[in-house]
């Protein structure tokens, strides 16, 4: 067989990967609407940050489904979930287990690892400000490694291993801020607002009367793995590549877009842009398509890029905004 040959025999068994990913997604998407109600461009941002072999950190108020949401893409996917609510005396061995002394029949002693609530496929880290910056880094670590060390022992966490950790934006006494270096562990920060009229009238409704829906599964964790490699193997062409790497360099202090380094404490570093690729392919996957195009890139710059910038205090006083400077630096793409 001729290489051309079989460079088309390779793109079309691609081809049909993709559109076999690309209904099952689907079929996940539905599922998880049936239970989270009004909230598409969140859980397309989850389905995204899941996809693409990321953690995202899920921001918002109080009684906006967060917990309902992260339990739901568990089910629906396929995976393995656990919660953790992460208050101020919660250690990290609360987190990664821990070793105890266990005598045998025959008067032997040894010790035995006993697995923490981080060895999950999904986990939800409820409101992780809440916890000490010891905890906190225990925990970003592994999601770094993906695996955790306890008394010189290596232990690997399941794959796949994803974390979508909540945070309240309102609520800051007795909190610890996740520190600039934590947070760039997430994929991106999906902001959770408020539900419109139509959609609350339809929450109170189905959620108050005697039968309430639940989630079904969609997919198995092997079909999400699957999913996530096909991603990876999307062509990106050089345009979307070039903007990439402009917008996260221009969004830098210093070296960034002059118009705004002055209102730069500090910008992304190279991880954000490798997340912003990753995230564009997956984008790309989810809507049925087999290359990102500059629309993906424009949709997901503020939430890949919104936690991994600073304002200085002059910036701040002055009224400006993350958001507003990178909606600034999206409109000269292209």
């Amino acid at each position: 067989m001729s290489e051309t040959a079989t460079a088309a025999s390779l793109d079309a068994m691609i081809v049909r990967s993709a559109e076999a990913a690309v209904e099952q997604i689907g079929r996940a998407r539905e599922a998880i609407a049936t239970v989270v109600f009004g909230q598409s461009q969140v859980v397309e941002n989850a389905l995204i940050t899941i996809l693409a072999g990321g953690h995202g950190l899920v921001v918002g108020v109080p009684g906006l489904a967060k917990t309902k949401l992260v339990d739901t893409m568990g089910t629906v996917l396929g995976l393995e979930t656990r919660r953790i609510q992460f208050t101020p005396d919660l250690m990290p061995s609360d987190i990664l287990g821990s070793e105890v002394l266990e005598e045998a029949a025959g008067g032997r002693r040894s010790f035995r690892f006993i697995k923490g609530p981080i060895f999950a496929q999904l986990l939800m880290a409820d409101e992780i400000n809440r916890a000490s910056p010891r905890t906190q880094s225990a925990l970003l670590q592994a999601m770094q490694e993906y695996h955790v060390t306890v008394a010189g022992e290596r232990h690997d966490l399941p794959r796949p291993f994803h974390v979508l950790a909540t945070q309240n934006p309102i609520e800051q006494e007795g909190t610890y801020p996740l520190p600039e270096a934590q947070l760039d562990r997430f994929v991106m920060q999906i902001d959770v607002g408020y539900p419109d009229a139509a959609t609350e009238r339809r929450i109170l409704l189905e959620t108050t009367s005697e039968t309430t829906a639940t989630a079904k599964a969609a997919m198995t964790s092997d079909e999400l793995m699957a999913a996530q490699r096909l991603m990876r193997r999307l062509p990106v062409g050089e345009s979307v590549v070039d903007a990439i790497l402009n917008l996260v360099r221009s969004a830098r202090p210093g070296d960034g877009d002059p118009s705004i380094a002055d209102l730069l404490a500090w910008g992304p570093g190279p991880r954000a842009g490798q997340s912003l690729m990753l995230a564009v392919r997956a984008r790309a996957l989810i809507q049925g398509r087999l290359a990102p195009s500059l629309d993906d890139v424009a949709a997901l710059a503020e939430p890949v890029l919104k936690h991994r910038i600073a304002l200085t205090f002059a910036a701040r006083a002055e009224g400006e905004t993350v958001s507003a400077i990178i909606r600034r630096l999206v409109s000269k793409i292209g």
